[in-house]
């Protein structure tokens, strides 16, 4: 298919995470111009507030079923947008934080409309990740960031580096194999606290994490020890923190060549008579 053609197109913008704060007129303007919206949004309140920017706003919500697979749904979610790309529609996708930010349906509806003809593409939004920094006082490039989802940690023999800050993210459903659950009980997040206590003492302090989705909301910021993190409430939305556990280590081998490139480069500029 010629995308030149083709009328149909899809956008997938953010609204960030706090209600009418992190929408950029970028993303509004798409929006505003779309036929057709399709929105997944972390609440029934920022979906009628969208509503009042488009006279064509489909939730996505619906489709989610417990016990019905998430990857079922989110099949389903695409197959929703690219009917109406397919019928000519430019199509916009909203979705809260950061549209390409632990969001499998806008890759994917990009990358299939991309494949058959469309125009797609992607506008960045503010995620989690970037309130946290901001509501936290954490500057990644101060020690580095780890970040995982926090079932792919157990799944698989990944490497933690504890001298930096390690961000879990999707807590309350670690463990889940199933991806039929909402949420998974304090025995999953035991085997999570036990694979982290391998780096990290049970005293260590974590902090659980929840951006604010509303102008008349607080963050929610809980410094508990580590040991307690399997009977913490934690939801969809909770993001937990490991500050650094040790200082960094410095590299002896590494820093020996460096100063002897750095007295190489010193003796071409200042050659010696």
């Amino acid at each position: 298919m010629d995308a030149a053609r083709s009328p149909g197109s899809l956008v997938c913008v953010g609204l960030g995470m706090t209600l009418g704060s992190h929408l950029g007129p970028l993303a509004r303007s798409h929006i505003e111009q779309a036929d057709v919206v399709f929105a997944a949004l972390s609440d029934g309140v920022v979906e009628l507030w969208l509503n009042r920017m488009h006279k064509d706003v489909r939730s996505l919500q619906p489709y989610y079923r417990e016990g019905s697979s998430r990857m079922n749904t989110y099949w389903q979610m695409v197959e929703a947008m690219l009917t109406e790309i397919r019928a000519g529609k430019r199509v916009c996708g909203v979705f809260y934080g950061h549209p390409g930010v632990f969001a499998w349906v806008p890759h994917k509806a990009i990358e299939i409309a991309r494949d058959e003809g469309y125009r797609a593409h992607m506008e960045p939004g503010v995620s989690a990740e970037d309130c946290l920094y901001a509501d936290l006082g954490i500057d990644p490039g101060a020690y580095g960031c780890q970040h995982f989802e926090a079932s792919q940690l157990l799944f698989y023999q990944r490497r933690i580096d504890p001298t930096a800050y390690l961000i879990l993210w999707q807590v309350g459903v670690v463990g889940d194999q199933s991806m039929t659950r909402f949420s998974t009980n304090a025995a999953y997040r035991q085997v999570l606290v036990d694979v982290l206590a391998h780096d990290y003492p049970l005293r260590h302090e974590v902090i659980v994490y929840r951006a604010a989705t509303l102008p008349i909301e607080r963050p929610r910021i809980d410094r508990i020890a580590l040991g307690a993190l399997p009977q913490a409430k934690i939801g969809m939305a909770e993001t937990v923190v490991l500050p650094p556990a040790r200082p960094l280590q410095a590299n002896p081998d590494i820093l020996a060549r460096l100063d002897a490139l750095d007295r190489a480069v010193d003796l071409k500029a200042h050659p010696m008579h």
